[in-house]
């Protein structure tokens, strides 16, 4: 592993006026989303000639923002208690989906862009269909704040974890319970499927990483993993490497094989509040307190003999666009 290069930081993206957030790739990966406690969205597009936009609309911090699998929408969860889901374009489009009592801090696709899953603060998850927007069913049993919810693979599970420094599956289809990991000593930050649907993992702000296998219910790996709360974390594309980000700054990336720390970065000034890999694997990005988000390459792909996806990445001066419009499910001509 020592011939293998570490991570480059690649581009520094500049334009919240508040910590960010969230992060997250588009499928194609020509965009990058960020979301920020100023309230807004913004579209950061690879191409040098394109420039951001910003997207209005929430009228309180944005949790959590994600593009759907298709590439169409982005979804986004704000402490205004709402989910918007936007058209990706300059317009910047936006419908508003109301349903939780507390404030949103996570909204995920299911693969076949036909559901999506939101966690509260209202201590619900909360299942709605797409495209009619239509709330599906609760998923109850959480005892505080849910921090983060998603959908497996196959969307026939669920995984969730919160403040009550739970791990809760769920079945999707009998909206119910299936399985409580309570290994944590604090409150869960982010949850994930691993790539398989096979195990899921959980990052908390009692500092580790923990995985568990979904067929035994056995906790697979434990890494005491930052100095601080771990914010975020995200499978690799290949299920091989997680990357995770901490309050007190760190980005690592840990070999689940090896089940050992692969790389330690710092980037950012102050706390890593969010932390996602690209669809390829071959990139990661970052966002922090410091109103920052960074893009890193990775010789990950390189690693597992995968191909590397090239992406031109350059800094845009953001523009103002307008929510609230009508939203048309339609796909974008591109």
């Amino acid at each position: 592993m020592s011939s293998v290069p570490d991570p480059t930081l690649e581009r520094t993206f500049r334009g919240h006026k508040s910590t960010v957030t969230s992060v997250c790739f588009s499928p194609n990966m020509k965009q990058l989303v960020s979301g920020s406690a100023d309230n807004h969205l913004m579209l950061w597009s690879f191409k040098p000639q394109l420039r951001a936009f910003r997207f209005v609309g929430h009228k309180g911090p944005i949790n959590h923002c994600e593009y759907s699998p298709s590439g169409h929408l982005i979804a986004s969860a704000s402490a205004d208690r709402t989910v918007r889901l936007w058209l990706p374009s300059a317009k910047g489009e936006s419908v508003s989906i109301k349903g939780h009592t507390g404030g949103v801090r996570s909204v995920s696709f299911s693969q076949d862009c036909k559901k999506i899953i939101t966690a509260s603060d209202d201590k619900t998850v909360k299942i709605w269909t797409l495209p009619s927007k239509k709330f599906l069913c609760s998923l109850n049993g959480h005892s505080n704040w849910v921090r983060s919810a998603r959908f497996s693979p196959d969307s026939r599970l669920a995984v969730s974890g919160g403040d009550d420094k739970t791990v809760r599956i769920w079945d999707v289809g009998r909206h119910e319970s299936i399985g409580v990991y309570q290994d944590h000593s604090s409150g869960v930050n982010s949850v994930a499927f691993h790539p398989d649907g096979t195990c899921v993992a959980a990052g908390s702000a009692d500092t580790s990483i923990k995985l568990w296998d979904l067929r035994s219910n056995a906790l697979l790996q434990h890494y005491p993993a930052h100095g601080d709360a771990v914010t975020k974390i995200s499978f690799h594309e290949s299920g091989n490497y997680l990357l995770s980000s901490g309050m007190e700054g760190s980005i690592k990336v840990w070999d689940l094989r090896e089940g050992q720390l692969l790389y330690t970065l710092h980037g950012h000034q102050g706390s890593c509040t969010s932390s996602a890999f690209a669809p390829t694997g071959s990139f990661f990005a970052t966002g922090g307190e410091d109103k920052m988000v960074m893009v890193w390459k990775t010789s990950l792909s390189t690693i597992i003999g995968g191909a590397q996806e090239p992406v031109s990445v350059k800094a845009t001066k953001p523009r103002m666009v307008g929510g609230g419009q009508p939203l048309s499910y339609n796909s974008p001509k591109r």
